[in-house]
């Protein structure tokens, strides 16, 4: 019986890798490595930097597949990132038939934490579902960047007796959400804060949280927003490609 750990290895710092995950690493005898390309290689370097650290007297392989990019051809976003997966399990289940051996234990590294928005569970859940393979599989969290993000800060992510919601870029360009203080946005590529700042709140963001890249900028947001999205740009140019995140609190909260 063949094996699939998924592991969350934190949100950069390789610091924030748990002790679980060490162990859970030290099980594993092929690390699947997706590569995003010439601009992300650095998200590979630090995988491997991270089995390097922590795997211990234990011969393993690397093997590294080209990921698929998601289709900009596709007007539905979920139409789109429904596409995006159905091409990733077919290198899943390639990588699971062609460089697993029975009774051997693969693992997939997942940036962050497995459960949020990350796709590999659904995957693999999707290939174990098809019968076409026959392994079990096991889920390691991880901490996150909202997690990373908040500690960094040194703000909760919630106030007392209020909810959090969490949302990406789309979700925040439809305005602050009704009967919440606090909003964290994950996938925001298009600056959508600005879509609330009429909204009297505070923002708290964060780029490459946990990396030595790492960028922090915290103030209301009307009179920070304009320097979030220039050293936002500025990071991207530089860095090739961006990981952000942010967390918008209200600063009173709203009369019913």
């Amino acid at each position: 019986m063949k094996k699939i750990l998924i592991i969350g290895i934190g949100a950069g710092n390789p610091e924030y890798v748990t002790v679980q995950a060490i162990n859970a690493m030290n099980q594993v005898d092929v690390f699947f490595v997706m590569d995003k390309g010439a601009s992300k290689a650095k998200l590979v370097e630090l995988r491997k930097e991270i089995v390097e650290r922590y795997v211990k007297d234990r011969d393993y392989r690397i093997v590294e597949a080209t990921s698929p990019e998601r289709r900009r051809d596709v007007a539905s976003y979920l139409d789109a990132v429904e596409t995006l997966n159905h091409e990733k399990q077919a290198v899943f289940e390639r990588l699971i038939e062609e460089e697993l051996r029975d009774g051997e234990c693969g693992a997939f590294l997942v940036w962050g934490d497995p459960s949020l928005y990350d796709s590999t569970m659904r995957i693999i859940e999707a290939i174990d579902q098809s019968g076409r393979h026959e392994f079990e599989y096991e889920v390691i969290p991880g901490i996150s960047s909202v997690q990373a993000l908040a500690a960094k800060h040194r703000v909760a992510l919630n106030t007392i007796g209020r909810a959090v919601e969490i949302t990406n870029g789309r979700g925040i360009a439809e305005g602050f959400p009704k009967n919440v203080d606090s909003v964290v946005v994950m996938l925001d590529a298009q600056n959508a804060f600005r879509q609330v700042a009429d909204e009297d709140v505070d923002i708290f963001w964060g780029a490459y949280v946990g990396t030595d890249d790492e960028i922090l900028m915290a103030g209301k947001l009307r009179e920070v927003m304009d320097d979030i999205e220039r050293v936002r740009a500025e990071a991207r140019e530089r860095n090739g490609w961006i990981m952000d995140t942010y967390l918008l609190k209200r600063r009173t909260q709203p009369k019913d």
